[in-house]
């Protein structure tokens, strides 16, 4: 079984009210690259890119986008530097149930069902989920219906104390990896939406333990080469280990702000386990 959610991806992103300069004075700051070292990679000058940034200079839409491909700016984040500059905004943002993204939908629902009895789902740029195949709703099995109302959101699920947080064997470790992850997206992106997630998922309490939740197995027992999640499901620990894909130079807002993530079986006994769950 695949869930499916649709519709546009709405994050905030920056005013466009303040100019460009400053916006991407912000961005290069914020990249710690000097005007010289940006004026060298966009073929341009130290001096031209000083103007630019103070306002004496308005950069061509071809120059905003190129100063925004150097910088690493975020797709959504380049529409917003060109409505600053006062141009159009150059990339889409097609509704993921539109017509246009047909065969990438079916794209993403053919990957992620060849990748079962293994979990894996696509969420969106504030981790609601897009598409999850059985290996996810066996996990989510015993969550209470009102956290499984759409839309799903994957960070909720997981750290919630009612989610599956008081599942998760190594929670504190695990929870710690998603808090980072988070920070690191936030650094990157001007998001209003993800900031308030982060501080509404940070605040929740560390549950206490499932009655009669399988111990924690003593360290050492299995020589995991990332950091792994290890989950309860129906008296067995299940060992995963998390891997994140995101599309190459996308040209749609929507497209760049989906991400693929895979749960890759960390030692036998959780293959067997799925194996037997899902023949």
């Amino acid at each position: 079984m695949t869930i499916l959610a649709t519709g546009d991806v709405r994050v905030p992103t920056a005013p466009s009210d303040r100019g460009v300069g400053p916006l991407l004075r912000a961005w290069r700051e914020r990249r710690r690259i000097s005007q010289l070292e940006l004026a060298l990679r966009a073929d341009s000058s130290a001096r031209h890119i000083s103007f630019v940034e103070t306002g004496r200079s308005r950069p061509s839409e071809e120059m905003v986008l190129r100063l925004a491909e150097h910088l690493d700016v975020p797709v959504r984040e380049r529409n917003a530097l060109l409505l600053a500059a006062g141009y159009a905004p150059h990339y889409p943002e097609t509704p993921l149930d539109d017509p246009a993204l047909g065969a990438l939908r079916e794209g993403l629902e053919r990957l992620i069902q060849g990748y079962e009895p293994y979990p894996a789902l696509v969420v969106d740029a504030v981790y609601d989920v897009v598409a999850a195949n059985r290996g996810v709703a066996m996990l989510l099995e015993g969550v209470p219906e009102r956290l499984l109302t759409a839309p799903l959101n994957a960070m909720r699920l997981t750290l919630h104390p009612e989610g599956l947080a008081p599942r998760i064997r190594n929670l504190r470790e695990w929870r710690g990896h998603l808090l980072a992850q988070m920070e690191r997206q936030i650094a990157l992106h001007r998001s209003g939406a993800l900031r308030a997630l982060y501080e509404e998922v940070a605040a929740y309490p560390l549950p206490e333990p499932v009655a009669g939740a399988v111990e924690e197995e003593a360290a050492g027992e299995v020589p995991y080469f990332a950091l792994p999640m290890r989950i309860e499901h129906e008296g067995q620990v299940l060992s995963f280990v998390s891997s994140i894909s995101t599309f190459n130079t996308p040209m749609d807002v929507t497209v760049a702000e989906l991400a693929i993530e895979t749960f890759l079986p960390a030692d036998p006994a959780t293959v067997k386990h799925l194996r037997t769950m899902m023949p």
